[in-house]
């Protein structure tokens, strides 16, 4: 047993390989509370958790909000849309005010990179960042981490890649950060038009071919095309986008016969994707998602104080 000393969660960047650790560890032990009949702990009861969704989102906004009543934690839920920002008041004033109620967790996404780092140095409350713009979207790397693990048994080692819109994901820049961490050889593959210069900074091969990038592949990590964040379109058509780095069935068997298929979600199928790979026995997606709260009831639970498992 051992503390974990972090007051927020704002990046992968910030954390260590035995923290990353720890984490995954603690995740693995709160899973089981979903399998019980009464998935419900009073572990957090007393403590209050805020999901501000600055973005759209399903999964990572639901998977706070489980995961924070699974510990009988108290929780409120403000988009935007039904904030007083809509009035013209600024973000800083907003999570002042938040503050003011004396939440225990601020879980945050946001449109603009560093905004959960710029909240984070002026409230006292402990600061999840749950996706900000490009940059970060630390607890999507770590169920990714923890489903990777619970399938291979181990991550050091692993030939993962990455394919799709590396330029626009917040979820492959954490991921890089991760998998290196924790001794994987990553390889990013998309357009030339999506893959960003410095990349290569990050310790990542990197191709425009997929092929080279499924070839004896271990875990093969989909990503969703982020068309709204492209300023100008990046390729000619999503047809054609589909032909060349569309993971298909035929494709598939160029990978070892036990790879692993990832995708953050939501899938744009025909297009990143094929149903018959999306739904297939390689396919982990939806253990992705299950993990997701597992990983998030660790999170809050030792922002708390709670003790490592």
């Amino acid at each position: 047993m051992s503390s974990f000393e972090k007051t927020h969660l704002l990046g992968i960047r910030d954390l260590s390989r035995e923290e990353i650790e720890t984490i995954i560890r603690t995740a693995e032990s709160l899973k089981e509370i979903s399998d019980r009949d009464i998935k419900k702990v009073p572990t957090l009861r007393g403590k209050t958790v805020v999901n501000f969704f600055y973005e759209p989102s399903t999964r990572t906004r639901m998977s706070f909000e489980i995961a924070a009543k699974r510990l009988s934690a108290d929780t409120v839920s403000l988009s935007a849309s039904t904030s007083s920002m809509v009035k013209g008041e600024t973000l800083i004033d907003t999570v002042r005010n938040i503050q003011a109620m004396n939440p225990d967790v601020l879980v945050m996404r946001h449109s603009m990179s560093g905004a959960p780092h710029m909240v984070a140095r002026r409230i006292s409350a402990c600061v999840v960042n749950a996706g900000d713009g490009r940059h970060e979207h630390p607890t999507q790397a770590l169920l990714d981490l923890m489903t990777i693990k619970a399938h291979k048994g181990r991550i050091e080692g692993l030939n993962v890649s990455i394919v799709g819109d590396i330029a626009n994901s917040r979820v492959c820049r954490s991921n890089v950060l991760a998998l290196t961490k924790m001794g994987a050889r990553v390889t990013v593959a998309g357009p030339p038009t999506m893959i960003p210069r410095f990349i290569g900074c990050l310790g990542v091969k990197v191709t425009d071919k997929l092929d080279q990038a499924v070839r004896d592949a271990d875990v093969i990590m989909m990503l969703r095309l982020q068309l709204e964040r492209q300023s100008e379109p990046l390729f000619p058509t999503l047809r054609e986008y589909a032909r060349e780095y569309g993971l298909n069935a035929k494709r598939l068997l160029e990978a070892k016969e036990d790879v692993l298929v990832m995708h953050p979600g939501p899938i744009n199928r025909g297009v990143e994707i094929t149903p018959d790979v999306a739904d297939g026995p390689s396919s982990v997606i939806l253990d992705q998602v299950s993990n997701g709260v597992a990983v998030r009831m660790a999170v809050l639970y030792l922002l708390l104080g709670g003790k490592a498992a």
